[in-house]
């Protein structure tokens, strides 16, 4: 090789021009050592002032600093790249955010939507990344071994060799960022061209401390994108941070909406149930009685052509009902359209269903002084049992209700002989066969009918047991006449039917058991019925037992006593019903003499013959008491 201080004094001479001096010992090196260079030394040399006159520094290692500067700059151009990766991230975190904060703006109430589908790389990076090559950078010197060479060759700086976008400074702000993301790739090739063909040709290492300097100064600009890089990827963190946090608080006012939502529905519900509750009880209360303690009519007047509505208003001004809408609904779903006009007696102890049978059965044309009360005399009730029956006022529901009339009171009246008189002249056909007093029990037994009487605060004991005589009269009235031509009279007849009320049950059986006791009658045989024998212990009315009744003391002295007195008893043992005198009066056309009734079933065995009746007897009396005392 030349040895660089002979060529010196030639350089001084002017022999040969300074660049024609490094192409020769370019060649020569090529030459000697095989080294090839890609044209990088070559183009910095023809760049190189041709009357340059500095002088080449022996000791400079170009195949050392073309390593290192290539070293250089493909370390800024992987930093360079992971910087952007770490940008492109961080940008698609920034708009994820972004795009969570919109959506909790457009849904406020926390409730959970479909998670965006991941951005996709824009164009501007990807042309940003592949522009980022070591063609878009300042031409790099090759890896030519140029340790032989003394002449210390002008170089680009590398500060100036390394584009703006590798800058070790990070960038101020997103927003600057996302602007540079969006720059079209392009652009950013051109720009790069330009700041690579903007070195300074001029520029040459003076010496070897000027190389350090700069091999220096890139690795601290390495070492500056790291910390860059950090900070970026501690940015990232932190992002990802608050965005978990806001995805846990969106999460919490999720459940929390949830939560108001349930008890909104709890609320709601329960206000139905507790509307229906209270709707189902306020309707119930509406048709029950509205004070099941008062005892006060109240006089009504129901005119004529007035619907549901125009009644149920009368009736709430009365006091009788507690709501007219609810009496109305009722009367159509029941189906009531026969509410007759007139003026009626209601106490707002009754029901709906109790008005509306009033208001079906009819009022009177002119207003009537309202019923205090109510008395009930059930059929085959004798006069003692109808004293006691008197007292209880049968027209509320309220246990131990009293009349103002008491049995001590009625028993009295019914054997006082001028109010018997003063009968006798108002229903002469009725009681004009009485029995005498010494010989009946009551005279009036069995003239009282049995039947629900109302009573008033002006109605007194007399009146109360007027009218019973009167509806006796007033029933008997179709049968006088057939009475009359028989020859049986009023008495016996209401005493034969007292019998027949009490032996049998049905319409059919007492027909037939009037017919035994007429032929019995006819064949003077007496009577022998049970039901006259126990009037006469008193003891008729009273709760007895099987085995109390079939040994019933036949002997007992009394007029009453069928069995060892012919023909008929003094007068009625008990109240008759219309179905037991019209029994008496058409009887049923038969011979039997005998009839037993069936003491567990009650069903009534007749015969003709007394040897029938005694195997009727042994087998439905005897046998079924003698086993029920057995069984006692």
């Amino acid at each position: 090789m030349t040895d660089f201080k002979d060529d010196k004094s030639k350089s001084a001479s002017g022999s040969k021009s300074f660049k024609d001096q490094i192409l020769n010992e370019l060649e020569e090196a090529n030459r000697l050592k095989g080294i090839q260079d890609d044209g990088t030394v070559k183009s910095i040399v023809e760049s190189l002032n041709t009357e340059s006159s500095r002088e080449i520094d022996p000791d400079f290692n170009w195949q050392e600093a073309a390593a290192k500067l290539k070293e250089q700059q493909e370390a800024a151009a992987k930093s360079a790249e992971q910087e952007q990766k770490l940008a492109l991230k961080e940008a698609r975190a920034i708009k994820k955010i972004q795009e969570e904060e919109h959506i909790r703006e457009l849904n406020p109430l926390g409730e959970e939507l479909e998670e965006t589908e991941p951005l996709e790389e824009s164009s501007a990076y990807a042309s940003t990344a592949s522009t980022l090559t070591s063609e878009t950078i300042a031409p790099e010197i090759a890896d030519v071994d140029l340790s032989g060479f003394t002449v210390p060759i002008p170089i680009q700086d590398i500060h100036s060799a390394i584009p703006e976008v590798f800058s070790s400074e990070s960038p101020k702000d997103e927003g600057a960022f996302e602007e540079e993301e969006l720059q079209p790739s392009s652009e950013k090739h051109q720009a790069q061209k330009q700041t690579s063909s903007s070195l300074d040709s001029d520029s040459a290492f003076a010496d070897g401390s000027d190389s350090d300097t700069t091999v220096e100064a890139g690795l601290n600009w390495n070492s500056d994108d790291e910390e860059d890089s950090d900070a970026w990827e501690e940015t990232s963190k932190s992002s990802r941070r608050k965005a978990s946090k806001r995805k846990q608080k969106q999460k919490k006012k999720k459940r929390l909406a949830r939560r108001i939502t349930g008890w909104i529905i709890f609320l709601i519900l329960l206000i139905i149930l507790a509307g229906g509750g209270y709707g189902y009880y306020y309707v119930s209360s509406s048709l029950a009685p509205l004070d099941t303690h008062s005892n006060k009519y109240v006089s009504v007047e129901i005119p004529k052509g007035a619907g549901g509505k125009q009644i149920g208003q009368i009736l709430q001004k009365k006091g009788i009902i507690k709501d007219a809408n609810v009496f109305n609904y009722y009367t159509k779903f029941k189906n009531y359209s026969n509410l007759k006009s007139g003026y009626y007696n209601l106490k707002a102890s009754m029901s709906t269903d109790e008005i509306i049978k009033e208001l079906q059965a009819g009022g009177t044309a002119e207003p009537t002084d309202p019923n205090s009360g109510k008395i009930v005399i059930p059929e085959g009730y004798t006069l003692e049992q109808i004293a006691k029956a008197i007292e209880d006022n049968s027209n509320t529901k309220v246990k131990g209700d009293k009349t103002p009339y008491s049995s001590k009171d009625f028993l009295k009246l019914v054997k006082n002989k001028d109010f018997i008189n003063k009968m006798k002249e108002k229903y002469p056909k009725l009681l004009a066969d009485l029995p005498d007093s010494d010989k009946a029990k009551y005279q009036l037994e069995g003239y009282l009918f049995p039947a629900t009487y109302n009573y008033t605060k002006d109605t007194s004991l007399e009146d109360l047991v007027d009218q019973m005589l009167g509806t006796m009269d007033s029933y008997l009235a179709d049968y006088y006449d057939k009475i009359g031509q028989s020859k049986y009279n009023v008495n016996e007849t209401l005493a034969l039917a007292s019998l027949v009320e009490k032996e049998g049950q049905t319409d059919e059986d007492r027909s037939k058991i009037a017919s035994v006791f007429y032929n019995r009658l006819d064949a003077d045989m007496p009577l022998q019925s049970n039901i006259a024998v126990l009037y006469a212990l008193g003891k008729l009315g009273d709760k007895t037992s099987l085995k109390e009744d079939a040994n019933i003391d036949t002997d007992v002295d009394s007029p009453y006593n069928d069995y060892k007195n012919k023909g008929l008893m003094p007068g009625p043992v008990d109240s008759p019903s219309l179905s037991a005198i019209e029994a008496v009066v058409n009887p049923a056309d038969t011979k039997y003499l005998y009839f037993v009734a069936d003491v567990e079933t009650g069903k009534v065995y007749y015969s003709e013959t007394y040897e029938e009746h005694e195997k009727n007897v042994d087998t439905y009396v005897n046998k079924k008491t003698s086993d029920s005392s057995d069984k006692n």
